[in-house]
């Protein structure tokens, strides 16, 4: 019977079906997606192959209840459905998925077949409260501190891989947030991050507030047994965009094969041309030097650790060739690995609210790098929104 009601709630297609729900006390919202997947990688021996199929199936629910004017009730959700040759041929493919890394484990694996799974996770299942100066979150939320597109260092909570290109609402985190907004552009902001091994946790700090045209903030806390300082801005030099982000962390006590002190700054422009053409370049720089290696099939990225390399230099432009089609291109270099990353993408509106879209993921690096074994995407999804 439970497999029933969630798949049921997984295939919810109908515009009545929503329409029903719908209130002013209470909305639902969300999308369903088809997107097959093809993945070249060099993976170790047992695998005897390096190309691979995935099919996936998934369904976004976003359901938000208004308790009071002053409260309200959010819970959005991933329900989806894995099926292909790494489901069949990783043996621990089904584990991965059903990862929480929240203080309270909301993973659901469904359903676990030899060619198919079926997982469920809410990422938003918070209490809002909302009123004159004062907002307090807590529950699963994104507690988002990131300024820049592409990096942030800045994100102590819920920091996102720019490469997850299956995920645009990004992570959360399970959180106490408590924002009190002290004119229309200062507030500060208290967050709390609980882990099951206290030294996991994240607690910290910001102080925001405008100053000539600029939104700066200061952030400081304790991040996972380090202590954390730094900040960030966004402004603009004329017509073009100009944000950073920089942050010290250093432990609190030694760590075996650990490196006591990391230093981050990722700076950014951005800038709208006459003829549409939306152009970000970026270069992050790194102190520790980021990862030994890099695989597609998931590799965690930190706040204090947020690329695979100590130099990274960045650059996306998206352009709409029409009102229903729109193309983008982003690459990333990072020259102490010798490697290159490339990811175009195009979006078709086919029809209102279903979009068709096509990307790939190509990295290209040298032997001796840690992108030997990054391998490559192409994918395609039919997403439609309701």
């Amino acid at each position: 019977m439970k497999y029933l009601i969630l798949i049921s709630t997984f295939f919810l297609c109908s515009e009545n079906a929503v329409a029903q729900f719908q209130s002013d006390d209470f909305e639902i919202s969300g999308y369903i997606q088809g997107m097959p997947v093809w993945i070249n990688a060099d993976l170790p021996p047992p695998f005897e192959k390096d190309s691979f199929w995935e099919y996936r199936l998934q369904n976004r629910l976003n359901l938000q209840w208004y308790l009071s004017s002053d409260l309200t009730f959010n819970w959005e959700m991933r329900t989806r459905l894995f099926a292909g040759d790494l489901v069949q041929d990783i043996p621990f493919y089904a584990e991965a998925i059903d990862q929480d890394d929240g203080l309270v484990n909301l993973s659901w694996l469904i359903a676990d077949q030899e060619k198919w799974l079926l997982h469920y996770i809410p990422d938003r299942l918070n209490l809002d409260w909302y009123s004159g100066n004062w907002r307090i979150t807590a529950g699963r939320q994104r507690v988002n501190w990131g300024i820049n597109t592409i990096s942030n260092p800045n994100d102590l909570f819920n920091i996102y891989s720019f490469y997850d290109f299956d995920y645009p609402e990004r992570p959360g985190s399970d959180a106490v947030r408590i924002q009190y907004f002290l004119d229309w552009a200062s507030r500060v902001e208290l967050a709390y991050r609980p882990a099951r091994d206290v030294k996991n946790s994240v607690a910290a700090m910001l102080y925001g507030f405008n100053t000539s045209g600029y939104d700066i903030q200061l952030i400081t806390g304790y991040y996972q047994n380090r202590w954390a300082v730094g900040g960030g801005w966004a402004g603009s030099i004329r017509q073009t965009g100009f944000k950073g982000e920089m942050m010290f962390f250093t432990d609190l006590e030694d760590q075996p094969g650990q490196k006591p002190l990391n230093f981050i700054a990722a700076i950014s422009a951005d800038h709208m041309f006459e003829n549409s053409l939306f152009l970000i370049v970026e270069a992050l720089y790194n102190k520790n030097g980021g990862g030994e290696n890099f695989l597609l099939l998931g590799e965690p990225l930190s706040a204090d650790n947020p690329s695979f390399s100590r130099f990274q230099f960045s650059a996306q432009g998206s352009y709409p060739f029409s009102p229903i089609l729109n193309g983008s291109l982003a690459a990333i270099t990072y020259p102490d690995e010798e490697a290159l990353f490339i990811s175009p993408t195009v979006t078709w509106s086919a029809m209102q609210d279903l979009d068709v879209n096509l990307l790939a993921q190509i990295f290209i690096g040298s032997d001796d790098s840690a992108f030997s074994s990054a391998g490559s995407v192409v994918a395609g999804s039919i997403k439609w929104n309701f």
